[in-house]
């Protein structure tokens, strides 16, 4: 009861704070709506960012992968902060000095609006089919469990699963939907602060448990008993080769800190460059810290239940359950709550801002006001949610989810990041070349990983089996030889994409080049740390790896 008590108590706590927050901001403005009145300073955009990006597909996922993989899947936590470093030096100047209120919107200016319409149907459906039915289903399965739901109504777990994706889904539609973008980024905030303490709380307890109340103890045994667990260069039949590191890894931080509206549009709402910088900065600095919340306690479950468990996925609740005192669980579930609801509002203000910019007054209502605008994209956010409410509980027979969307966003992110790149590197481009990309990319990466991948990975087993080879981690090495990893594929369909849209561009260029102009909607003076700040941050991710090796 105590628990439940704590969890529902901060959860309102965070909710009044947001609602204050925004009452001086005028939401009915597409600026005050969809970028917060472009108001949010460093510690705001930071906080944001990072809580936006941990959900409990995130926390749950990593530390299953862990358990199973060991420190090397770390890659997906570290490496992000170069990425968000690139994207505060290079991205973010351009797109505060294009006043960009949408990723998007700059693809009308140097090519097209049917490349900015394109761009936004596959942002939009990669949230809709992908990112908000996966966030409520798992976010409502780590909800159900923790607090065990089933237990407490006397319902069944199917029905305990729809009491949780709707309560978790119609809060998040209010923070999202009727608060916009600050009241969005406040409660992330709030929400944020909470997660990295009760995230570091369970290692901590962990480290204890196993070293006999002792941290340091704990961390000693843990290295010693287990040190495959703390290689993180990944050997070809890993779930991430270290080669991928080089490859497409880092294309896909790129998209996902830099390109993806969910994301970058807390950056967009930035006061001025300098903050949007330094908030990006900071972000990264924390970000380094990661691991310790996602990736080191499946390390800890591992050792703590001697590699015993029957799914890796149950790692983290499981050692949760096992190590955290009783008084910490109501505080700890609701700021696991906070980042599943930040997640999924984060996603749906995402949407409502594409639609209502770059679909309603583009196509539908041209001469809509401001007004109109941000009415209809809350009309439309409202539908968007009932929809994922309806859809996230048929996931429960989907099988793992983590693996397969990490290889089924490449659809669309490739493509996307790469116009954008070469959008702003190249001036004679046309557009007609952004949308071959955009046709392009897709339909090869389709090809490539539900088609062509299948086939060879299922020839070669079937041959391994015809030659009796039986051996796990033979037939893991036959596996991972017949195709490149995903990853690898991303970086080559990068590559190939660019190639067709530069070759495009040599054979009919745009009549004249492109030039990209300064809006002053916002101060666009560099903080002047920034590459010093970068740098360090760069450093530090490659010592660790060399830490680590």
């Amino acid at each position: 009861m105590l628990a439940i008590v704590s969890f529902v108590g901060f959860t309102l706590m965070v909710g009044v704070i947001s609602y204050l927050a925004t009452r001086k901001t005028d939401e009915s403005t597409s600026d005050g709506y969809f970028l917060g009145g472009r108001s949010l300073t460093a510690g705001v955009i930071a906080g944001s960012l990072l809580l936006t990006n941990l959900s409990t597909e995130q926390i749950v996922g990593l530390n299953g992968s862990a358990y199973d993989q060991g420190i090397l899947v770390m890659a997906w936590e570290t490496l992000a902060a170069i990425a968000i470093v690139v994207t505060a030096l290079f991205l973010l100047p351009r797109y505060l000095k294009g006043g960009l209120t949408t990723v998007p919107t700059f693809l009308a200016s140097r090519f097209d609006v049917t490349t900015k319409t394109l761009t936004s149907g596959l942002f939009l459906t990669g949230y809709v089919v992908v990112l908000l039915p996966v966030i409520l289903y798992s976010g409502s399965l780590a909800i159900s469990n923790m607090f065990g739901i089933p237990e407490l109504l006397g319902v069944s777990d199917t029905a305990a699963l729809w009491i949780c994706v709707w309560g978790i889904g119609i809060i998040g539609s209010i923070y999202a939907v009727f608060g916009g973008l600050k009241a969005v980024a406040v409660s992330d905030t709030i929400n944020a602060i909470g997660l990295l303490i009760g995230g570091l709380l369970i290692p901590i307890f962990g480290l204890m448990a196993i070293g006999d109340g002792s941290v340091m103890d704990g961390w000693a045994t843990l290295t010693e008993a287990n040190p495959e667990k703390f290689d993180a260069m990944g050997s070809n039949t890993s779930a991430i080769p270290f080669s991928t590191i080089f490859t497409g890894m880092m294309l896909v931080q790129l998209f996902y800190w830099g390109t993806n509206q969910q994301i970058i549009q807390r950056a967009l709402a930035a006061k001025n460059l300098k903050e949007g910088q330094k908030g990006l900065i900071l972000a990264s600095f924390i970000k380094i810290l990661g691991p310790l919340i996602v990736v080191l306690p499946g390390i800890i479950a591992f050792h703590y239940f001697q590699g015993g468990l029957d799914q890796a996925d149950a790692a983290y609740p499981r050692l949760v359950n096992a190590v955290l005192p009783s008084a910490w669980l109501g505080f700890f579930a609701a700021v696991l709550f906070g980042a599943i609801l930040s997640s999924f509002n984060s996603v749906l203000n995402s949407s409502v801002t594409l639609y209502g910019i770059d679909i309603y007054k583009q196509h539908i209502n041209k001469d809509a006001d401001e007004k109109t605008v941000v009415k209809n994209g809350k009309t439309f956010g409202v539908i968007l949610a009932l929809a994922s409410m309806f859809i996230a509980p048929q996931l429960a027979n989907a099988g793992s989810l983590f693996d397969y969307l990490q290889e089924v966003n490449g659809i669309y992110s490739i493509p996307i990041l790469t116009i954008i790149v070469v959008g702003y590197l190249t001036k004679r481009v046309p557009a007609i070349a952004a949308k071959i990309g955009l046709l392009s990319g897709s339909l090869l990466y389709i090809l490539s990983q539900f088609i062509l991948q299948p086939h060879f990975v299922g020839s070669a087993l079937e041959d391994a089996a015809a030659n009796g080879i039986t051996d796990p981690e033979q037939l893991a090495a036959i596996e991972a030889g017949a195709y490149p990893h995903f990853l690898h594929v991303m970086a080559i369909l990068f590559v190939l994409n660019t190639l067709i849209m530069l070759a495009i561009g040599k054979i009919k260029p745009r009549e004249t080049p492109y030039e990209q102009e300064y809006t002053e909607q916002v101060e666009i003076e560099p903080w002047k740390h920034v590459k010093l700040a970068g740098a360090i941050v760069v450093i530090i991710v490659i010592s660790t790896y060399v830490y680590f090796q």
